[in-house]
């Protein structure tokens, strides 16, 4: 896994991101548009995740686009990123983007080390995950939500359910208490992936 760290290496505030090739060359983007839009300093940290189906998912799963299956290697993912984590001054806030959003969610159910979580059109279609945030207490106590107004218009049966679980992950968030808010962006899932995530961070950063 390629670990990189991004902005004021003393800063407070530091945000955990799992990020796949495509998104490389957007985190420049990403970074700054959240320090033109607030003072406050951070420093951003990116897992480099080599097998998006297998390192992001909690359990496995079958296809739901192409042949390859989802696995269930989630928890060492984690484990690796808990190392980067262990300064009890610093306020830790994890995000991502698609799977890794969802991942992200998933991650605030294993540990209370993230303040807040960024799910930026999290692949919330995965199988039974509404399920088992309702059976389970998240740990973190802010979560933003968001999805594009195109994104559950698809052919996919599997997928175009994101949009209906999103809306249910949301209510069952709030209903436990959480600071949570859902934004709709306009658009299908491959449109700004950096400034949806980077909205995310921000929010998340000014109201937790």
């Amino acid at each position: 896994m390629e670990i990189n760290e991004f902005g004021n290496e003393s800063a407070q505030v530091v945000l955990i991101q799992p990020v796949g090739d495509h998104e490389i060359d957007l985190i420049e983007n990403e970074i700054n548009w959240i320090s033109d839009n607030t003072e406050i300093s951070f420093k951003l940290i990116t897992f480099k995740i080599n097998d998006w189906n297998r390192e992001l998912s909690p359990w496995k799963a079958p296809a739901v686009f192409g042949k390859e299956d989802f696995g269930d290697n989630a928890a060492s993912t984690l484990n690796e990123i808990m190392k980067y984590c262990k300064d009890e001054t610093k306020t830790y806030y994890i995000g991502g983007y698609s799977l890794a959003g969802l991942f992200a969610i998933w991650a605030s159910y294993q540990t209370d080390l993230f303040r807040g979580v960024v799910a930026a059109s999290p692949s919330m279609w995965f199988p039974e995950f509404t399920d088992y945030m309702k059976d389970h207490s998240i740990k973190c106590s802010h979560v933003y939500l968001s999805l594009g107004d195109k994104e559950e218009k698809t052919r996919n049966p599997v997928m175009a359910e994101v949009g209906n679980k999103l809306r249910k992950a949301y209510g069952l968030l709030k209903d436990k208490g959480i600071n949570c808010t859902f934004e709709w962006n306009e658009g299908n899932h491959f449109k700004d992936a950096d400034l949806r995530t980077a909205k995310g961070f921000l929010w998340i950063m000014t109201n937790s």
